[in-house]
C-alpha cells in the first residue's frame, strides 16, 4: 500500500485570504465549499488535489473544503496517547447503508423474510452456508491461502486443522461464533481477550501470544514494501485506554433523546476502527476489530449480519480498506472515511445478502413445482426435502451426518436416516472417506430421466 499524501495545515479563515489575493476565483473556490463532492464522496487531500480544477492553489482549496467539514463534524471520543479526540459526520453513502441496515438486517427483518416463505427451515439450512463467509474472506484477507471452497469443506466436515492457514479459518468461525454466543453481554477486556485467544489460539502461540494484551512497542502495521504505515499507541496505560472506550462502547447512543445519538452500524464501524487504531494485540487484531464490528451489530438487534460477510468485499480491495484507516489518521482523526468506506462495503454486502435470499426462494418454488411434478413430496419427509434442496442449489455439494445434524438442529440418528434415505430414493450417493461417510448429490439429468420414467 503506497503512503498518502498528508494534507497540508488549513487556514482557519480562508475566505478572506482568497477576496485578499483571488477575488478573481472567489466563485471556484466557493464551490467547493462543500463537505462531499458533486458524487458525493467525502475526498481526502490525497485524491481531492487531483480533482480541483488546475488554476487553483490546492492548499487553499483544501482550507475551503475543510472550513465547509468543520462546520459539521461531531466529536465522538479520545483516542491514543496523548489523546486525539476524534469527530465525523455523516455522508449520503452513510444514510444509504443505514437505510439498508433497518430495512433488510434487523432481526425481525429476517424473521418476516423467513415467515414469507412456507417452509422456513430450508431457508435457515441456506442461510447458514451464509455464516462460515465472513470467517473465511476475514482469513483470506490476512493472507490465509486457500480457496473458499476448500475452507467451506474443512468448516462442514469438521476435520481438524492440517496447516496453519487452517487453523486460521478455523479459529476465525470460531471467534464469529463467540461474538454471537456474547451478544447479549456487556463488553468487557475478558470479551476482547478471549476472542482473541478463540480466534488465534494454536495458530503460533509464540508469536499471537493469544489472549494477551501487549507489553511492548514493536507492533507496526507495514504496507506492502515493508514501510511502516501505522505506529499503534504505546502499549503502556493500553488497559487504562481500553476501559475508556469500553465505557464509551457500553454507554447507549441509540436513545434518540440523547444529543449524541450515533446509529448502531456508524458505532458498530467505529468500534471496528478503534481496535485497528489501538491494535491491542500483538497479531490477529484486524480479526478482533471485525468480530467486534459484529458482535455489537449482534447486539444492536441485526441479526441478519450473521449471514453478512464485510470481508468478503474488503479482499477484493485491501488497498481502500487500508488508506480508509490511515486517511482518518493523517486527517486530523477524521472517521468519516473509515466510516463512509465501510458503509459502502456495507450497502454491497447486504445487496448480495438480498440477492441470495431471492435466489433461494426463487430455487425454493422451483424446486417445489418439481417435487410434485415428479411425485417425490410425498415420498420424502420434510428434513429430506430441506437437505435435497439444498444439494440441487448447489449451495453445497458434500453432506455429513455430523453437518446435517447441526444445520438442521436434530438428533445424529435422525440426520443419518435423512442422509440414507436419500441414497435409498437414488437422489443421493455415498462414499466412505476415512473413517466418515460423504453423502451428495447424483447428476441432476439422472435424477430427472430417472423420475420422468
Amino acid at each position: 500500500m503506497s503512503m498518502v499524501k498528508s494534507p497540508p495545515p488549513t487556514n482557519p479563515n480562508p475566505f478572506a485570504e482568497i477576496l485578499e489575493k483571488h477575488p478573481d476565483k472567489a466563485g471556484a473556490y466557493l464551490e467547493l465549499s462543500h463537505c462531499v463532492d458533486s458524487k458525493g464522496r467525502y475526498l481526502h487531500f490525497d485524491k481531492l488535489r487531483f480533482r480541483i480544477p488546475s488554476d487553483l492553489d490546492p492548499a487553499l482549496a483544501w482550507s475551503v473544503v475543510k472550513h465547509a467539514r468543520l462546520r459539521q463534524l461531531t466529536d465522538v471520543l479520545f483516542l491514543g496517547d496523548p489523546p486525539k479526540n476524534c469527530s465525523f459526520l455523516y455522508t449520503p453513502a452513510m444514510h444509504i447503508a443505514i437505510s439498508a441496515c433497518d430495512q433488510h438486517t434487523t432481526t425481525a427483518a429476517l424473521e418476516w423474510m423467513c415467515s414469507k416463505i412456507g417452509e422456513t427451515k430450508h431457508l435457515h439450512y441456506l442461510l447458514n452456508d451464509l455464516i462460515e463467509d465472513e470467517a473465511i474472506s476475514s482469513s483470506q484477507l490476512e493472507g490465509a491461502a486457500t480457496t473458499t471452497k476448500a475452507a467451506k469443506d474443512l468448516l462442514k466436515r469438521k476435520r481438524g486443522a492440517r496447516t496453519l492457514d487452517e487453523k486460521m479459518i478455523i479459529g476465525n468461525f470460531k471467534m464469529m461464533n463467540h461474538a454471537w454466543d456474547f451478544r447479549e453481554h456487556a463488553l468487557t477486556l475478558d470479551i476482547i481477550s478471549d476472542l482473541h485467544q478463540v480466534g488465534v489460539e494454536g495458530i503460533n502461540d509464540e508469536s499471537y501470544r493469544p489472549g494477551e494484551f501487549r507489553h511492548d512497542d514493536n507492533v507496526v502495521v507495514e504496507d506492502g514494501s515493508g514501510d511502516v504505515v501505522h505506529q499503534p499507541p504505546p502499549a503502556q496505560h493500553l488497559e487504562e485506554r481500553l476501559k475508556l472506550i469500553i465505557d464509551w462502547v457500553n454507554t447507549n447512543h441509540a436513545d434518540m433523546e440523547n444529543q449524541n445519538y450515533i446509529h448502531p452500524v456508524v458505532k458498530a464501524i467505529i468500534i471496528h476502527f478503534i481496535i485497528g487504531y489501538e491494535h491491542p494485540f500483538n497479531d490477529g487484531n484486524g480479526r478482533v476489530a471485525r468480530s467486534l464490528f459484529y458482535w455489537y451489530l449482534f447486539k444492536s438487534g441485526f441479526g441478519a449480519f450473521r449471514y453478512i460477510a464485510i470481508s468478503t468485499l474488503l479482499k477484493v480491495s485491501p488497498i481502500q480498506y487500508g488508506k480508509s484507516y490511515l486517511y482518518t489518521e493523517t486527517d486530523s482523526m477524521d472517521l468519516t472515511y473509515f466510516i463512509d468506506h465501510q458503509c459502502r462495503v456495507i450497502t454491497r454486502a447486504i445487496g448480495q445478502f438480498r440477492r441470495a435470499y431471492e435466489e433461494a426462494v426463487e430455487n425454493m418454488e422451483k424446486f417445489n413445482a418439481f417435487l410434485y411434478q415428479s411425485g417425490l413430496y410425498g415420498k420424502l419427509s420434510e428434513k429430506q426435502r430441506i437437505v435435497f434442496n439444498v444439494a440441487r442449489s448447489g449451495k453445497a455439494q458434500e453432506f455429513t451426518i455430523t453437518n446435517v445434524k447441526d444445520n438442521l438442529g436434530c438428533a445424529y440418528n435422525t440426520a443419518a436416516a435423512v442422509l440414507n434415505g436419500l441414497v435409498e430414493h437414488k437422489l443421493f450417493e455415498k462414499a466412505k472417506i476415512g473413517n466418515e461417510w460423504v453423502f451428495n448429490m447424483i447428476d441432476a439429468n439422472q435424477i430427472i430421466s430417472g423420475w420422468k420414467k
